[in-house]
């Protein structure tokens, strides 16, 4: 969104700077109309200065030399003050012109310096702190996009050896449990179907992983669209709670539902299913086992909103600010078998903001509770 203009289609919010640049435009301007003012009011004022105390208080011979002279001079005068007043332009020209040129010199060895910013501050002349600070500015900024372009590297690194490794985990599992299948053809039928159940779980784990390298590309290298219809909001979450209930079984977890009924919403239903299940997903890994996980969706002044709660680990401050980052994991040392790439809240964090709506984690207490709003919610056709 372009910044809103005033008069001369200056941003208002950098008229202060502007006049801070007018301002010292206008004392150097001043500075030499004045020198040129007072140089031209001394030649003038010099010369019939000299040409009144001459002329009233000497009486001049016709044969003296020094009236010829002086007589001379006065017959050039208009062309000595001319000259006098083109060379004072140019020295008072030059003085004026020099200043700038100095402060010009500063800023642009200062804004050189940025391509490689220090942690010291820069410091120009008093007359051009605008400019200094604006400088600064830069260089905090940069400064700080150093740091979190070589954190992402980090993470990033740090993550190609978490996938490789868990890559590698379920794929020897598999080799093996094969390899035993093949060598030992004449062991039991419950022994080969444990063997082929645990190479099964671990292919399909392998599966998940790989589709994390995908949607790692898909993020780094494409940007998310939607493809907007009108759903049963309060439907599907209903469908994606009971979809999990296997799940919630084996890990000894309680469903507490509060679904509004009959909420309606144009979204897109893909990735807004995406959100909901990477939330509800990464609930059932931070739970407490025989804990209970509360869904809840409602209508709230102008949208609606979804929440998550669940019942682990109070998340710290400073890892809480972070879990929205692409790439990071709450827990580099999770197992293979429930680490993430650390992209499903970051991708959840980019579709509700694609829908206008906000997403937010709070923790305290050994409570994690996520939040979803999202605006423009109504009733679906048909509803009561």
């Amino acid at each position: 969104m372009s910044k809103p203009c005033g008069e001369w289609g200056i941003p208002l919010n950098n008229r202060g700077k502007s006049k801070e640049y007018s301002k010292i435009s206008r004392n150097i301007f001043m500075q030499l109309f004045v020198s040129l003012i007072g140089l031209f009011a001394l030649l003038t004022g010099g010369f019939f200065g000299a040409w009144y105390f001459c002329s009233h208080f000497f009486i001049w011979q016709v044969d003296s030399r020094l009236y010829y002279v002086l007589k001379a001079l006065q017959y050039s005068s208009p062309y000595i003050i001319i000259l006098a007043m083109l060379m004072g332009i140019f020295v008072f020209t030059y003085r004026a012109i020099r200043k700038p040129l100095n402060y010009l010199d500063e800023v642009l060895e200062a804004a050189m310096s940025l391509s490689h910013p220090q942690e010291t501050s820069i410091e120009l002349s008093p007359e051009i702190a605008v400019a200094q600070n604006e400088l600064n500015r830069a260089r905090e900024q940069s400064l700080r996009n150093a740091r979190a372009a070589k954190e992402a590297e980090q993470r990033k690194n740090d993550l190609i050896v978490y996938l490789a490794h868990d890559l590698k985990t379920p794929l020897t599992s598999v080799i093996g449990y094969l390899s035993l299948l093949v060598d030992e053809p004449q062991i039991s039928p419950e022994l080969r179907a444990r063997y082929t159940g645990i190479a099964l779980d671990k292919a399909e784990r392998l599966e998940e992983l790989i589709n994390e390298f995908f949607d790692i590309t898909r993020f780094s290298l494409t940007a998310l669209t939607l493809e907007v219809e009108h759903i049963n909001l309060s439907m599907m979450a209903e469908q994606i709670a009971n979809e999990f209930l296997p799940v919630f079984l084996e890990k000894e977890l309680r469903w507490e539902l509060a679904v509004e009924p009959g909420i309606g919403i144009a979204c897109d239903r893909d990735k807004l299913e995406r959100v909901f299940d990477n939330l509800i997903r990464n609930a059932i890994n931070y739970s407490y086992r025989q804990t209970e996980i509360r869904m809840q969706l409602s209508r709230v002044e102008g949208g609606v909103l979804f929440v998550i709660k669940n019942h682990g680990k109070t998340i710290p401050p400073e890892k809480l600010s972070r879990l929205f980052e692409r790439f990071f994991r709450l827990d580099s040392a999770r197992g293979s078998s429930s680490g993430g790439a650390g992209l499903g809240l970051a991708i959840a964090k980019e579709i509700v903001e694609l829908h206008g709506g906000r997403i937010q984690a709070e923790s305290a207490d050994e409570c994690i509770v996520f939040s979803v709003y999202l605006p423009d919610a109504g009733k679906c056709p048909g509803t009561e």
